[in-house]
C-alpha cells in the first residue's frame, strides 16, 4: 500500500490522478502536527479561528503536491505503448508544470516541451504530459526533472531520440528578494537523433512557431 493514498479498485480508472482528498489520515495527524508547531515557532497562535484547519490543509496540499511519489512514470508509458511504423518525430508541446523545489519548498512552474521519434513503438499522447506531472510531483531540482523525463521515455520505448525542454518561473528566486524576479530558467536533455544538431534545430523550431 502507498505510504500517501488508500487506493482502490477506482484509482486505476483514474491512471493514478486522484481526484479526491483520500489520504493516509495518520500521515495527515503526523504532518499537521508538525506544522502546527511550526505556526508556533513563527510566532502565530495555531488555535485562532483562521488557523485552526490550516495544518490539516497544508498537511493534504503538500501530500497532493508529491503524489508523483506513487506513480509510476514506466508503466504510465506501457499502459499505452502500441506498434506502429511511423518513424518522424512526435513533438507534444506546452505541457503544464508544476513543482516544488527542493531546496526551499517553495513552487516553480512553467512548460515542458517533449519530443521522439518512434523506433516501432508509439504511446498515447495523453501519456506524455503524465509522465511529467510523474515526475514534477515530487520535491526536484528542475535539471533532475528534465533529466528523468527524457530518461523514462528513452528506457520504456527505446525510441531512435528524445528531446525534452523545460521553461520555468522559480518563487525561489522572484519570492526571496532575488534581481531579475521575471526570469525564466530553461534546461533541455537530448538523446540520439537530437543530439545531432539538424534534428534538434527541427524540434526548437516546432516548439517556438505557432500553428496558424
Amino acid at each position: 500500500m502507498s505510504n500517501h493514498h488508500n487506493h482502490d479498485a477506482d484509482d486505476d480508472e483514474l491512471d493514478g490522478y486522484l481526484k479526491i482528498d483520500r489520504y493516509n489520515e495518520g500521515l495527515i495527524n503526523t504532518i499537521a502536527h508538525s506544522y502546527t508547531n511550526i505556526l508556533g515557532a513563527l510566532g502565530e497562535d495555531a488555535n485562532r479561528e483562521g488557523l485552526l484547519k490550516t495544518p490539516e490543509r497544508v498537511a493534504k496540499s503538500l501530500l497532493y503536491l508529491t503524489h508523483g511519489y506513487d506513480l509510476n512514470p514506466e508503466e504510465i508509458l506501457k499502459s499505452a505503448m502500441f506498434k506502429e511504423e511511423y518513424s518522424q518525430m512526435v513533438v507534444v508541446k506546452d505541457i503544464e508544470v508544476y513543482s516544488m523545489c527542493e531546496h526551499h519548498m517553495i513552487p516553480f512552474f512553467g512548460k515542458a516541451h517533449v519530443a521522439y521519434i518512434p523506433n516501432g513503438q508509439v504511446v498515447g499522447l495523453s501519456k506524455i504530459p503524465r509522465v511529467v506531472d510523474a515526475f514534477a510531483r515530487r520535491l526536484q531540482v528542475q535539471e533532475r526533472l528534465t533529466n528523468q523525463i527524457r530518461d523514462c521515455i528513452q528506457e520504456t520505448l527505446q525510441p531512435l531520440g528524445v528531446a525534452v525542454v523545460i521553461e520555468c518561473r522559480h518563487l525561489c528566486m522572484s519570492m526571496r528578494g532575488v534581481q531579475k524576479q521575471n526570469s525564466v530558467t530553461t534546461t533541455s536533455a537530448f538523446t540520439g537523433a537530437f543530439l545531432l544538431e539538424k534534428t534538434r534545430a527541427e524540434f526548437l523550431h516546432l516548439i517556438s512557431s505557432k500553428l496558424s
